[in-house]
Protein backbone atom coordinates (compact mmCIF):
# COMPACT_ATOMS: atom_id res chain seq x y z
CA UNK A 1 0.00 0.00 0.00
CA UNK A 2 2.86 2.25 1.10
CA UNK A 3 4.56 1.74 -2.32
CA UNK A 4 1.58 2.41 -4.15
CA UNK A 5 1.03 6.05 -2.51
CA UNK A 6 4.83 6.50 -3.35
CA UNK A 7 3.97 5.25 -7.23
CA UNK A 8 1.18 7.79 -7.78
CA UNK A 9 3.26 10.35 -5.54
CA UNK A 10 6.43 9.82 -7.94
CA UNK A 11 3.66 10.18 -11.08
CA UNK A 12 1.74 12.99 -9.97
CA UNK A 13 5.43 14.76 -9.43
CA UNK A 14 6.24 13.80 -12.99
CA UNK A 15 3.29 14.97 -14.55
CA UNK A 16 3.35 18.83 -12.68
CA UNK A 17 7.33 18.51 -13.71
CA UNK A 18 6.10 17.67 -17.15
CA UNK A 19 3.39 20.37 -17.98
CA UNK A 20 6.08 23.17 -16.01
CA UNK A 21 8.92 21.99 -18.71
CA UNK A 22 5.98 22.16 -21.73
CA UNK A 23 4.81 25.99 -20.01
CA UNK A 24 8.30 27.12 -20.03
CA UNK A 25 9.27 26.03 -23.64
CA UNK A 26 5.93 27.75 -25.11
CA UNK A 27 7.11 30.82 -22.89
CA UNK A 28 10.71 30.77 -24.60
CA UNK A 29 9.45 29.59 -28.05
CA UNK A 30 8.62 33.01 -29.62
CA UNK A 31 12.15 34.51 -28.16
CA UNK A 32 13.44 31.34 -29.82
CA UNK A 33 11.66 32.24 -32.52
CA UNK A 34 12.73 35.67 -32.81
CA UNK A 35 16.67 34.64 -32.45
CA UNK A 36 16.14 31.90 -35.27
CA UNK A 37 14.53 34.31 -37.46
CA UNK A 38 17.74 37.11 -37.26
CA UNK A 39 20.07 35.00 -38.38
CA UNK A 40 17.75 34.23 -41.95
CA UNK A 41 18.20 35.54 -44.94
CA UNK A 42 14.78 37.57 -46.60
CA UNK A 43 13.56 35.27 -48.60
CA UNK A 44 14.55 31.71 -46.24
CA UNK A 45 12.02 34.15 -44.01
CA UNK A 46 9.19 33.20 -46.42
CA UNK A 47 10.26 29.55 -47.23
CA UNK A 48 7.57 27.13 -46.82
CA UNK A 49 7.21 24.79 -44.98
CA UNK A 50 8.43 27.46 -41.94
CA UNK A 51 12.35 26.96 -41.13
CA UNK A 52 12.93 26.64 -37.58
CA UNK A 53 16.96 26.54 -37.77
CA UNK A 54 18.23 28.92 -40.59
CA UNK A 55 20.32 26.95 -43.19
CA UNK A 56 23.43 29.79 -43.56
CA UNK A 57 23.57 31.55 -39.81
CA UNK A 58 23.94 35.46 -41.09
CA UNK A 59 25.36 36.66 -37.94
CA UNK A 60 25.91 40.09 -40.23
CA UNK A 61 22.25 41.03 -39.92
CA UNK A 62 22.93 42.04 -36.11
CA UNK A 63 25.75 44.75 -37.84
CA UNK A 64 23.31 46.05 -40.81
CA UNK A 65 20.61 46.00 -38.36
CA UNK A 66 22.39 48.47 -36.47
CA UNK A 67 23.24 50.93 -39.24
CA UNK A 68 20.19 50.32 -41.50
CA UNK A 69 18.76 52.54 -38.79
CA UNK A 70 20.56 55.47 -36.52
CA UNK A 71 20.16 52.97 -33.65
CA UNK A 72 23.30 54.59 -31.59
CA UNK A 73 21.18 57.59 -31.39
CA UNK A 74 18.08 55.53 -30.77
CA UNK A 75 20.13 53.86 -28.14
CA UNK A 76 21.20 56.94 -26.48
CA UNK A 77 17.49 58.81 -26.53
CA UNK A 78 16.25 55.29 -24.61
CA UNK A 79 19.25 55.59 -22.05
CA UNK A 80 18.56 59.06 -20.91
CA UNK A 81 14.63 58.55 -20.67
CA UNK A 82 14.84 55.02 -18.83
CA UNK A 83 17.41 57.22 -15.70
CA UNK A 84 14.87 59.79 -15.94
CA UNK A 85 12.47 57.44 -15.48
CA UNK A 86 13.97 55.72 -12.82
CA UNK A 87 15.66 58.16 -11.06
CA UNK A 88 12.13 60.12 -11.05
CA UNK A 89 10.14 57.39 -9.71
CA UNK A 90 12.91 56.42 -7.19
CA UNK A 91 12.44 59.87 -6.07
CA UNK A 92 8.96 61.08 -6.39
CA UNK A 93 6.98 56.57 -5.25
CA UNK A 94 9.81 56.39 -2.29
CA UNK A 95 8.34 59.78 -0.97
CA UNK A 96 4.75 59.53 -1.73
CA UNK A 97 5.16 55.75 -0.08
CA UNK A 98 6.94 56.77 3.01
CA UNK A 99 4.25 59.37 4.11
CA UNK A 100 1.06 57.06 3.08
CA UNK A 101 2.94 54.46 5.30
CA UNK A 102 3.95 56.92 8.07
CA UNK A 103 2.32 60.24 8.45
CA UNK A 104 -0.83 59.59 9.72
CA UNK A 105 -2.39 62.74 8.27
CA UNK A 106 -6.16 62.81 8.10
CA UNK A 107 -7.97 61.24 5.64
CA UNK A 108 -5.20 59.01 4.23
CA UNK A 109 -6.29 56.29 4.52
CA UNK A 110 -9.09 57.38 2.01
CA UNK A 111 -6.45 59.54 -0.20
CA UNK A 112 -4.46 56.48 -0.38
CA UNK A 113 -7.35 54.35 -1.59
CA UNK A 114 -8.52 56.86 -3.94
CA UNK A 115 -5.25 57.08 -5.40
CA UNK A 116 -4.81 53.20 -6.15
CA UNK A 117 -8.03 53.13 -7.65
CA UNK A 118 -6.32 54.96 -10.12
CA UNK A 119 -4.77 52.24 -11.24
CA UNK A 120 -8.03 50.47 -12.83
CA UNK A 121 -8.02 53.37 -15.16
CA UNK A 122 -6.88 52.10 -18.67
CA UNK A 123 -3.64 53.63 -19.60
CA UNK A 124 -4.83 54.62 -23.16
CA UNK A 125 -7.38 56.63 -21.42
CA UNK A 126 -4.63 59.28 -20.66
CA UNK A 127 -2.54 59.57 -23.89
CA UNK A 128 -4.71 62.25 -25.15
CA UNK A 129 -4.98 64.54 -22.03
CA UNK A 130 -1.43 63.82 -21.62
CA UNK A 131 -0.46 65.03 -24.74
CA UNK A 132 -2.53 68.14 -24.79
CA UNK A 133 -0.48 68.92 -21.68
CA UNK A 134 2.66 68.05 -23.19
CA UNK A 135 1.96 70.13 -26.50
CA UNK A 136 1.02 73.11 -24.59
CA UNK A 137 4.24 73.09 -22.50
CA UNK A 138 6.19 73.51 -26.26
CA UNK A 139 7.72 69.87 -24.58
CA UNK A 140 7.23 68.11 -28.18
CA UNK A 141 10.13 66.05 -29.37
CA UNK A 142 11.95 66.60 -26.34
CA UNK A 143 13.80 64.24 -23.32
CA UNK A 144 10.75 66.16 -21.05
CA UNK A 145 8.28 64.78 -23.16
CA UNK A 146 9.29 61.26 -23.09
CA UNK A 147 9.73 60.90 -19.47
CA UNK A 148 7.46 63.17 -18.03
CA UNK A 149 4.19 61.62 -17.55
CA UNK A 150 5.74 58.33 -16.19
CA UNK A 151 8.54 59.58 -13.63
CA UNK A 152 5.92 58.47 -10.92
CA UNK A 153 3.90 55.65 -10.94
CA UNK A 154 0.89 54.27 -8.42
CA UNK A 155 2.34 51.15 -8.40
CA UNK A 156 5.72 51.75 -7.26
CA UNK A 157 3.94 54.02 -4.28
CA UNK A 158 2.11 50.90 -3.70
CA UNK A 159 4.90 48.78 -3.57
CA UNK A 160 7.11 50.57 -2.03
CA UNK A 161 4.27 51.74 0.89
CA UNK A 162 3.65 48.02 1.61
CA UNK A 163 7.57 47.40 1.97
CA UNK A 164 7.33 50.62 4.25
CA UNK A 165 5.24 48.79 7.17
CA UNK A 166 7.51 45.72 6.94
CA UNK A 167 10.07 48.10 8.44
CA UNK A 168 9.73 48.14 12.91
CA UNK A 169 8.88 51.59 13.94
CA UNK A 170 11.19 50.82 16.88
CA UNK A 171 13.98 52.29 14.56
CA UNK A 172 12.49 54.80 13.60
CA UNK A 173 11.38 55.74 17.13
CA UNK A 174 14.27 55.73 18.09
CA UNK A 175 15.75 58.14 15.84
CA UNK A 176 13.10 60.68 16.93
CA UNK A 177 13.80 60.29 20.59
CA UNK A 178 17.41 61.42 19.63
CA UNK A 179 16.27 64.52 17.55
CA UNK A 180 16.11 63.39 13.99
CA UNK A 181 13.54 65.16 11.49
CA UNK A 182 11.36 63.50 9.96
CA UNK A 183 12.88 64.01 6.54
CA UNK A 184 16.43 62.40 8.29
CA UNK A 185 14.53 59.35 8.92
CA UNK A 186 13.30 58.66 5.53
CA UNK A 187 16.96 59.38 4.40
CA UNK A 188 18.76 57.73 6.58
CA UNK A 189 17.23 54.60 8.09
CA UNK A 190 13.83 53.88 5.75
CA UNK A 191 15.41 54.26 2.53
CA UNK A 192 17.96 52.55 2.81
CA UNK A 193 16.54 49.55 4.41
CA UNK A 194 14.28 49.56 1.37
CA UNK A 195 17.07 48.85 -1.53
CA UNK A 196 14.99 45.46 -2.63
CA UNK A 197 12.21 47.12 -2.84
CA UNK A 198 13.14 49.75 -4.33
CA UNK A 199 15.56 47.45 -6.75
CA UNK A 200 12.20 45.94 -7.59
CA UNK A 201 10.82 49.39 -8.39
CA UNK A 202 14.13 50.46 -10.38
CA UNK A 203 13.80 46.59 -12.94
CA UNK A 204 9.83 47.60 -13.72
CA UNK A 205 10.20 51.14 -14.34
CA UNK A 206 13.13 50.37 -16.74
CA UNK A 207 12.19 47.43 -18.21
CA UNK A 208 8.36 49.67 -19.01
CA UNK A 209 10.29 52.74 -19.89
CA UNK A 210 12.91 50.59 -22.51
CA UNK A 211 9.97 49.07 -24.35
CA UNK A 212 7.72 51.76 -24.22
CA UNK A 213 6.72 52.04 -28.09
CA UNK A 214 3.25 53.87 -28.33
CA UNK A 215 3.71 57.23 -26.22
CA UNK A 216 7.42 57.92 -28.04
CA UNK A 217 5.91 57.38 -31.27
CA UNK A 218 3.19 60.04 -30.31
CA UNK A 219 5.21 62.86 -29.00
CA UNK A 220 8.18 62.67 -31.46
CA UNK A 221 8.47 63.13 -35.17
CA UNK A 222 12.38 63.68 -35.48
CA UNK A 223 14.53 60.85 -35.89
CA UNK A 224 16.80 62.42 -33.64
CA UNK A 225 14.63 61.69 -30.79
CA UNK A 226 13.23 58.39 -31.85
CA UNK A 227 13.94 54.86 -28.92
CA UNK A 228 14.52 52.26 -29.74
CA UNK A 229 11.18 50.67 -30.09
CA UNK A 230 10.23 53.07 -32.74
CA UNK A 231 13.76 52.48 -34.44
CA UNK A 232 12.70 48.60 -35.15
CA UNK A 233 9.27 49.22 -36.08
CA UNK A 234 10.90 51.28 -38.75
CA UNK A 235 12.20 48.43 -40.32
CA UNK A 236 8.29 48.00 -41.33
CA UNK A 237 6.80 49.94 -44.32
CA UNK A 238 3.20 49.92 -45.71
CA UNK A 239 4.53 47.25 -47.81
CA UNK A 240 6.99 44.93 -46.58
CA UNK A 241 8.59 44.20 -43.71
CA UNK A 242 12.29 43.30 -43.31
CA UNK A 243 11.88 40.37 -40.91
CA UNK A 244 15.23 39.40 -40.66
CA UNK A 245 16.84 43.29 -39.48
CA UNK A 246 13.72 43.80 -37.48
CA UNK A 247 14.51 40.77 -35.26
CA UNK A 248 18.29 41.19 -35.22
CA UNK A 249 17.76 44.76 -33.73
CA UNK A 250 14.85 43.58 -31.57
CA UNK A 251 17.68 40.76 -30.11
CA UNK A 252 20.26 43.53 -29.80
CA UNK A 253 17.44 45.88 -27.77
CA UNK A 254 16.36 43.31 -25.56
CA UNK A 255 19.65 42.95 -24.09
CA UNK A 256 19.80 45.56 -21.92
CA UNK A 257 16.49 44.62 -20.00
CA UNK A 258 18.26 40.99 -19.39
CA UNK A 259 21.56 42.35 -18.51
CA UNK A 260 19.61 44.89 -15.80
CA UNK A 261 17.43 41.87 -14.10
CA UNK A 262 20.30 39.37 -13.85
CA UNK A 263 22.44 42.29 -12.00
CA UNK A 264 19.47 43.41 -9.79
CA UNK A 265 17.95 39.67 -9.83
CA UNK A 266 18.85 39.03 -5.79
CA UNK A 267 17.39 42.48 -4.79
CA UNK A 268 14.04 41.69 -7.26
CA UNK A 269 13.05 38.24 -5.56
CA UNK A 270 13.23 39.93 -2.40
CA UNK A 271 11.58 42.70 -2.87
CA UNK A 272 8.64 41.02 -4.59
CA UNK A 273 8.70 38.46 -1.37
CA UNK A 274 8.50 41.29 1.36
CA UNK A 275 6.24 44.29 0.24
CA UNK A 276 3.21 42.11 0.29
CA UNK A 277 3.52 40.87 3.91
CA UNK A 278 1.66 43.74 5.90
CA UNK A 279 -0.95 45.56 4.21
Amino acid sequence: MLNTRKLWKKSGNTVIYGLLILLAISMLLPFIWMLSTSLMNELEVYSFPPKFIPSNWRWENFVEAMTLQPFGRYFLNSAIVSIMVVSGQMIFCSMAAYSFARIKFKGHEKVFAVYISTMMIPAIVTIIPAFLIINTFGWMNTYWALATPTISNVWGIFLLRQFFLTIPKDLEDAARIDGASESRIFWTISLPLSQPALATLAIFSFMASWKDFLWPLIVTNRADMRTVEVGIANFSTVYSTDWPHQMAAAVIVLLPIIIVFILAQRHFVRGITFSGLKG
